[in-house]
């Protein structure tokens, strides 16, 4: 009985220490990003298209303000409710001071500069796609717009979320990099994938989740309950996404569908986001979305 008991305990260290060998944060090799300089110009629609302000400007924002990225937005979930953190050029209370292989292990991995996992309602399972290129630029706009001193607030979550080590776990089941829709596609729906599928973080939305949080792919952008308890994020497939293409551009420029309803919630703050775009940027997530498997 002794030995068996010894036994048993001797496997569950074994598989105790294999989990937190899994768990651990896992990052970029450290040449991927050298030589990388970055250009703020091309970095500035990278910023729009990935919606960074729709997020971290303070809640409220309007107009030049929203470059602000001091953070303060708050988002419920079924896991607590998270605080958008400062990400402005402020070298303290911000993100003056990473590096660009800081940076890009927040964006493509979810780990911060203290080798910590970051919650996924930093939508990093969306930026692991990113182009390392498309990262170097992005951190070279940022580094343009102006500092804020606000502190970043903590979330509000309860046990066990409080342990970020778990998430390391989480992230060997989700953080995937691999396209979602494949197949043969045009030069339009190939750049609409990546703004959709790496940049636009459509997916986190509209893409209905499992009971451990993490989009379940063959339902993608198929809807969603809202995570704040309020209606649901509509099924944005062909299946029930049924103007042309046309119609789909004006409205990610405007706002307005052919019927004069008009965006809301954070779908507004997208659209401030991707009317700053070129056309052709939002006639690809158009076709792109056109594209996307129908709904079941």
């Amino acid at each position: 009985m002794a030995r068996a008991l010894a036994t048993l305990l001797a496997l569950a260290l074994v598989a105790a220490a294999a989990g937190y060998v899994l768990a651990l944060p896992r990052t970029l090799p450290a040449a991927a990003v050298a030589g990388l300089a970055g250009d703020a110009a091309r970095g500035e629609r990278v910023f729009h298209a990935g919606g960074c302000a729709g997020c971290h400007a303070a809640p409220g924002a309007e107009g030049e303000a929203r470059l602000v990225l001091s953070g303060g937005r708050e988002f419920a979930t079924p896991f607590g409710r998270f605080v958008a953190p400062n990400i402005s050029p402020d070298p303290v209370r911000g993100i003056g001071g990473w590096t660009l292989a800081a940076f890009a292990n927040a964006l493509l991995r979810g780990v911060g500069p203290d080798g910590r996992h970051y919650y996924p309602a930093f939508p990093y399972t969306t930026y692991a796609r990113m182009a390392l290129a498309d990262v170097a630029d992005l951190r070279a706009f940022m580094a343009t717009l102006p500092p804020s001193a606000e502190p970043s607030r903590p979330h509000a979550l309860g046990f066990p979320f409080t342990i970020r080590l778990g998430l390391g776990l989480w992230k060997r089941l989700y953080l995937d990099p691999a396209w979602v829709v494949g197949g043969a596609l045009s030069a339009a729906e190939t750049r609409g994938r990546y703004l959709a599928e790496a940049l636009g973080h459509c997916g986190e939305c509209h893409t209905p989740r499992d009971a451990l949080g993490g989009a379940v792919r063959s339902r993608w952008l198929a809807g969603a309950p809202n995570p704040a308890g309020e209606g649901r994020i509509p099924d944005i497939t062909p299946a029930r996404l049924t103007g042309s293409a046309d119609e789909i551009a004006a409205y990610l420029e405007t706002g307005l569908t052919p019927g004069f309803d008009s965006a809301g919630g954070h779908m507004a703050e997208m659209i401030k986001s991707l009317s700053a775009l070129p056309p052709g940027d939002r006639a690809a997530l158009a076709a792109y979305l056109k594209r996307v498997p129908p709904s079941r």
